[in-house]
Order: C-alpha cells, then structure tokens, then sequence
C-alpha cells in the first residue's frame, strides 16, 4: 500500500487527467484503435513504475512474434506481473483475470480497453466459456496473457505446478506460445515500505505450433514450465 501511495503522490497532478482519459476509453472501446488505447495504458503504467523506487529490467522484447494472435505464458508472482507486461510490451494483449479483479477501480477500465476476461476457476462451465473466448480472439488476430499457475504463488521465485486446462487456448488456435518469466515481482506491493526493489521480465523465444504439435496440453504446459522454471534459477537472487 505504501508503494502504491508513493506512485500516486508523485504523479498526483497527472493522475486526474491520465484517469479521465483511460475512463472516456473504457467507456467508448469501440471508438477507439486498440494502439491508441494501449499506450495510454502503457503511459500510465510506466509512470507507475518510474516513480515508485522500483528498477525494471525487461529482457527478450525483441523474441515477441512481427504477427498478432499470440499466446504469453508466465509464472504469477503478484499483480505488479500485469503492470511489468503493461509497461514493457509493445504490443497490446489482453489477460485472463481471477474473477475477485473484476470491478476495481481503473483495473476495470484497463479490462475493458484490453479486452481481457474474468475467469472463476471454480465454476467449470465459465471458465471453459472464458478459454473458448480466448481462442476467438487469438484467431482473429489478438494477444493474450494466461497465468496457467492460476494464482500468485507466493512463494517468491518459486513457481506453483501449471494447469493444463489454460493451455488449450494454445493447442486449438495452434498459435506462438511465448513464455514470460517474472523475477522478484512479489517484491513490489508484498513487501512493506518502498524500499528500492529489482524487478526482471524475461521475453523467452516463442514455442512454434510445430514445436509443440502432437503435445497434450500436459505435455505443453509442462514444457512452458521447464524454460521459464531454467530462467528464475539462472537469473534469480
């Protein structure tokens, strides 16, 4: 809490305006480029960033697929994960949501301007109903951010088991899946007080649908684990 009252003091004279124009966007999406609305996105997050003692490093930007309709997959440490994509890619994605974000301040504008959905992981028929969304709009050309452990580990740089079921949306769009590794995230807003914190993303080189066909999505999920799992040991301190 204390982090996120220093980004907002020291951009409180660009708050209202940045705020105002993210809420027109969410409320006329349509209306608007999804370039132009991400970087508005992106100007708000990296100002977040910047002003909240946190050194970003982000790594692999150049692996992220020329073509749209791609899939990331990343270990989830912690929301500040969301804001690290949000300010690093340069392409806009949307994500898939644990179902407890939905209706919170600006994270429901961000929401609507990006697409993404809420799932509930624990009502079988939505969320089957959210991947089939996903595979939707991944075949009709847009990007998409899964979390396959299904909630923040919590236990730092140590990733959870991955869910298979998420992997689907890769297998039946037959899409690029591009793994995301996240590095001392849980450090932003777990830790107390705003101390200086190092946070890395790592873009890995993307899985080719011809890497991974003939896989179950086991077999996928497992192999997305392996090299974002290799990144955390190799780069983690």
């Amino acid at each position: 809490m204390q982090r996120i009252l220093l980004m907002v003091l020291q951009n409180f004279w660009r708050v209202p305006a940045a705020w105002f124009k993210l809420c027109h966007y969410a409320k006329n999406t349509e209306k608007y480029p999804e370039m132009t609305k991400w970087q508005h996105i992106q100007y708000i997050l990296k100002m977040a960033v910047t002003s909240g003692n946190i050194n970003f490093e982000c790594y692999g930007v150049e692996n992220l697929p020329k073509e749209d309709g791609f899939l990331m997959y990343g270990n989830h440490q912690g929301l500040f994960d969301i804001v690290a994509i949000g300010a690093s890619c340069p392409k806009p994605l949307g994500a898939v949501l644990k179902k407890e974000l939905k209706g919170i301040p600006f994270v429901e504008q961000v929401r609507l301007c990006t697409n993404s959905f809420c799932m509930d992981r624990e009502d079988v028929r939505q969320s089957m109903a959210v991947i089939n969304n996903v595979i939707k709009e991944v075949k009709a050309g847009r990007n998409y951010l899964i979390f396959p452990e299904g909630t923040r580990s919590r236990k730092g740089n140590e990733m959870l088991e991955f869910h298979s079921g998420s992997f689907k949306c890769a297998t039946k769009t037959k899409c690029p899946v591009v793994p995301v590794a996240f590095i001392n995230s849980f450090k932003v807003l777990d830790e107390k007080g705003c101390k200086p914190v190092t946070v890395q993303i790592h873009y890995l080189e993307p899985i080719s649908s011809e890497e991974y066909e003939g896989m179950n999505t086991t077999e996928l999920a497992n192999l997305v684990r392996g090299k974002i799992e290799a990144v955390i040991k190799e780069y983690a301190k």
